[in-house]
């Protein structure tokens, strides 16, 4: 067989849309991704749906899978013809051991590609609003791990001369740094800051100085990850913080997904600051339909699309056998907005269903097998143009996700998707009940607020208009946590 390859991709420090392009294009061709806890796993939705996800996540104070075990993962998994990517946080070569993990690979002759990403200390500086260099304030930058500051090596006499210095990992050895740079002469009034989870919406600051960060530190009680900043230059932060004024910075969001295109308000979300998380993943593959089938639809007087899905499906069908598109007659609907734009890209337009009138046969195209139809959509005849499902691969990784900063915000489209995250949310091991309980509750139309109330409980925000835009306004303007 032949050996296949393995890529060390960098995945940015948190923010997932600071993926470099062609870490991106490794990742959707990948065949096998091992990935670290410190990546955000929204990255891990590019892979193809036969791609294996194997976890490889290690706390400060936890082994978990052994480098050993990682090592000789990658040379197996490479010797089994595979094409593998080793995706970690930030950039593999800062602290990201691709030295030892490339050294395994070239002992068994297998080839390996590195390619580079945007390392946390640069990244989260920057989203806190320091640069780590300037020309009035720092003209030299270094990069130190905090993480075992027992060692003899560390050149203190050398760090306390650069103009700024970053420490990886270093909150629960903050005091010792302190008190090195102090007694190898760096000035106890040096600022310092504290970033935890940098460039995610949960990101958190901590701002002093050498003589008291340790004590600001403790009141906040922030931990790893993060990275502490030491240096003149964050004199700079008061004037150039950009992230942090984000109207929805600090805020968590939980969007339930019903479907595979992206979500616009989750996307929404993201631009205003906020860090969202969707669930749960979709996935869709092809339905067959025979060509007399096709023709036959096309006799209906109206037909309404349940999803966007269920018009690319459709539609897809009618490109692959060769029937124009000019040849529907029957009057388009759909359920949503989101199904009117997907058919408007496809140069069709329809109405929303609240405008169909009664009369006239009707075709029903959906994304559900027949007997999951929702009885609510009508009663004519119905066919399922594409298949859409959960990507069970996000079950394990869910709660994951939902680590650090509880979910503030939980936000609902339509009824399937509180159907859906009652479902496969418990099925994920996640308390949905004990997390709606904590959380605020949005949702798009009362329809959505009906079924919400089935499982009792009530929504918070409704928006007059069944829109993204509307709810995103009422998010922004109560300043929902």
């Amino acid at each position: 067989m032949t050996k296949g390859k393995v890529y060390f991709v960098g995945a940015g420090p948190g923010d997932e849309g600071l993926i470099t392009v062609k870490g991106q294009k490794a990742i959707e061709k990948a065949d096998v991704i091992l990935y670290d806890r410190l990546l955000n796993p929204k990255l891990l939705e590019a892979a193809a749906f036969d791609c294996e996800l194997i976890y490889c996540g290690k706390t400060p104070y936890t082994t978990g899978i052994s480098q050993g075990e990682i090592n000789e993962l990658l040379v197996s998994k490479a010797l089994e013809g595979h094409r593998v990517v080793r995706l970690k946080g930030g950039d593999p070569a800062v602290f990201g051991r691709v030295g030892e993990e490339a050294e395994s690979l070239k002992d068994e002759g297998i080839p390996f590609e590195v390619i580079p990403g945007v390392t946390s200390s640069i990244a989260a500086s920057m989203y806190a609003g320091v640069p780590v260099t300037h020309r009035d304030y720092g003209r030299s930058f270094a990069m130190v791990t905090g993480h075992d500051q027992t060692r003899k090596d560390i050149d203190w006499n050398g760090l306390v001369s650069i103009d700024t210095v970053a420490f990886y990992m270093g909150v629960a050895n903050l005091p010792s740094i302190r008190e090195n740079l102090i007694n190898h002469g760096k000035p106890g009034n040096t600022p310092a800051l504290v970033i935890q989870w940098g460039t995610y919406g949960r990101q958190e600051s901590v701002e002093g100085t050498l003589d008291d960060i340790v004590e600001r530190v403790s009141g906040r009680s922030l931990g790893n990850p993060a990275i502490t900043l030491v240096g003149d230059i964050i004199s700079l932060r008061g004037k150039l913080q950009w992230f942090e004024r984000k109207p929805l910075y600090g805020q968590r969001f939980l969007v339930a997904r019903t479907g595979t295109a992206k979500s616009a308000l989750a996307e929404a979300l993201y631009e205003l600051g906020g860090e969202v998380i969707e669930f749960p993943k979709w996935n869709a593959a092809k339905v067959k339909i025979e060509e007399s089938q096709l023709l036959a639809f096309l006799s209906y007087d109206r037909i309404l699309f349940t999803s966007p899905e269920s018009v690319h499906g459709f539609l897809d069908s009618l490109t692959e056998q060769a029937i124009d598109f000019r040849r529907i007659s029957s009057k388009l609907y759909v359920l949503s907005r989101k199904s009117k734009k997907a058919l408007q890209q496809r140069g069709l337009t329809a109405e929303l269903k609240s405008g169909m009138p009664e009369a006239g046969t009707l075709l029903v195209v959906g994304d559900r097998n027949r007997d999951l139809r929702d009885p609510a959509h009508g009663d004519g005849d119905y066919i399922q143009s594409i298949a859409k499902f959960v990507d069970e691969r996000f079950l394990e990784i869910f709660p994951r996700m939902l680590d650090g900063k509880p979910v503030g915000t939980v936000l609902f489209s339509n009824r399937h998707s509180v159907d859906m995250l009652m479902q496969y949310g418990n099925k994920a091991n996640v308390d949905i009940e004990a997390l709606l309980k904590q959380a605020s509750i949005g949702v798009i139309g009362e329809s959505t607020g009906n079924r919400l109330q089935d499982y009792g409980f009530t929504s918070d925000m409704m928006p007059k208009e069944p829109s993204v835009e509307q709810l995103v306004d009422l998010i922004v303007n109560r300043n929902v946590f």
